[in-house]
């Protein structure tokens, strides 16, 4: 392997903290550019934003630059190659530049596009999501001066928060994905000063649910009391997709103990912001309620407002449901058993009629490979402390896609985020101590994963 490749002249700790005013400064320019991909905001800004990325990588030594450009989609991809010594493993880093809206003004401590310092963090919408991620790339490059010791394949879009087009792509163009390890820097630790790899996520299915019981409204009190309440017997129906702890009691949806990392209750609590003396739904372990088991939430019910109410017995309803499912469990036969389930009711003696809507894989991760391997000892190495392994109750159509397109290659998901950053919330925020470590993470990575990879049989 050449030297101009595997060696650097000082240890990664110390090239990272040299690195970081600059690195945090480039963060904070990137930052200020309103990169909001979502419908309605000028999509100006989200060329600024692939141009700055584009001049930050040729700065880091990237000389092969290239963009991606996907019918129906505006903002391009940047794909870039990094060439490693020769034999080394190719690994693929993926992220993304755009960011959501930040019309919440009012409950920011500081204008969202006004990166701020306060507290060892910078505030600003995007910090954690995902452009901290960005420049976690960018530092592990300059490290190495732009000569890592494998071969890089960067891949950064602009339209992750509104469909990404690579929900879809990668398995009609694999070679563009083709690697032996990919890193998905788009999750973060479980908590600030505990590393984390993300390797399960839960798929998602959606069911809409529908009764008609009358020709049309009627006025409740001539026809209330004998007439069928469509509203009431949905809200019948909806009652029994839970037992009276709150667990989920459809039969055939898988759920299973979770041992990996997870949220202490007070932790989970604060996060999600739940009212004082309020219970959680179910029982059983945080985990495997939120990561390894599934959950079903009424996302929409068609009815009058209670300022608009009117006296009247509903002849049709409807509800839509958003179905989580277990990582390893197929997302349509999760489904079948949701629409089995609602079929099968005759709430107040009525038929439902039940709809399957999109649905979407989880993902459970390989582990034990050389680069989940690598992942592990460079993220201790990191951090200074043990690594954890952490699920996602939410889906990334992503990661599968990008499983379905390279299935050889092991998936890694770690970044520089936590789980307090309150992305998509007001007063995003990236902590410095955990950028710096996760630049530390990825140069590690890129390291161990060189050397485990041709110690291999």
């Amino acid at each position: 392997m050449s030297d101009s490749h595997n060696r650097i002249s000082e240890p990664v700790e110390d090239a990272a903290a040299r690195l970081m005013p600059e690195l945090v400064s480039d963060l904070c320019r990137l930052v200020r550019i309103p990169s909001i991909s979502a419908a309605g905001y000028p999509p100006e800004p989200l060329f600024e934003a692939h141009d700055l990325v584009v001049r930050l990588l040729r700065d880091a030594g990237v000389e092969q630059i290239d963009d991606l450009v996907i019918e129906g989609k505006t903002a391009p991809v940047i794909v870039a190659t990094v060439p490693g010594p020769e034999g080394a493993p190719t690994v693929l880093l993926y992220t993304h530049y755009d960011v959501v809206p930040a019309d919440d003004t009012d409950l920011w401590e500081s204008p969202p596009f006004e990166p701020e310092e306060r507290d060892g963090a910078i505030y600003g919408r995007g910090t954690a999501d995902s452009k901290a991620n960005i420049i976690g790339i960018l530092g592990a490059l300059r490290i190495y001066d732009g000569k890592p010791p494998v071969t890089l394949r960067i891949v950064l879009e602009g339209q992750e928060e509104v469909g990404s087009p690579f929900d879809f792509y990668p398995v009609q163009a694999p070679e563009v994905f083709e690697s032996d390890a990919m890193v998905i820097a788009d999750v973060g630790s479980v908590r600030p000063g505990a590393p984390t790899l993300t390797v399960a996520l839960r798929g998602s299915a959606s069911v809409t649910v529908a009764i008609e019981t009358l020709a049309a409204d009627k006025h409740s009190g001539l026809y209330g009391g004998a007439a069928p309440d469509a509203r009431l017997a949905l809200i019948h129906a909806l009652a029994t997709l839970h037992d009276e702890d709150g667990n989920v009691a459809v039969d055939g949806l898988r759920r299973e103990e979770w041992t990996g990392a997870s949220y202490t209750e007070e932790e989970f609590r604060d996060l999600a912001e739940i009212l004082e003396g309020r219970p959680l739904l179910g029982t059983g372990g945080l985990g495997e309620r939120i990561w390894s088991g599934p959950a079903i939430t009424v996302t929409g019910f068609d009815a009058p407002s209670v300022d608009g109410a009117v006296n009247a017995v509903a002849g049709s309803a409807r509800a839509s449901l958003n179905l989580r499912v277990h990582p390893e469990q197929d997302a349509e036969e999760a489904q079948d058993a949701l629409i089995r389930h609602l079929e099968a009711l005759r709430p107040l003696g009525q038929r439902l009629v039940v709809t399957a809507g999109e649905t979407g894989n989880g993902f459970a991760a390989g582990t034990g490979g050389p680069a989940f391997d690598a992942a592990i000892s460079a993220l201790e190495k990191a951090w200074g402390t043990s690594a954890g392994l952490l699920a996602g109750g939410g889906s990334i159509p992503l990661v599968m896609a990008l499983h379905e397109a390279v299935p050889r290659a092991e998936k890694l998901l770690f970044g520089a985020t936590d789980g307090y950053a309150n992305i998509h919330g007001p007063n995003e925020r990236v902590l410095i101590d955990e950028l710096e470590k996760a630049v530390v993470a990825k140069a590690l990575f890129f390291e161990e994963f060189a050397r485990r990879y041709r110690e291999q049989p």
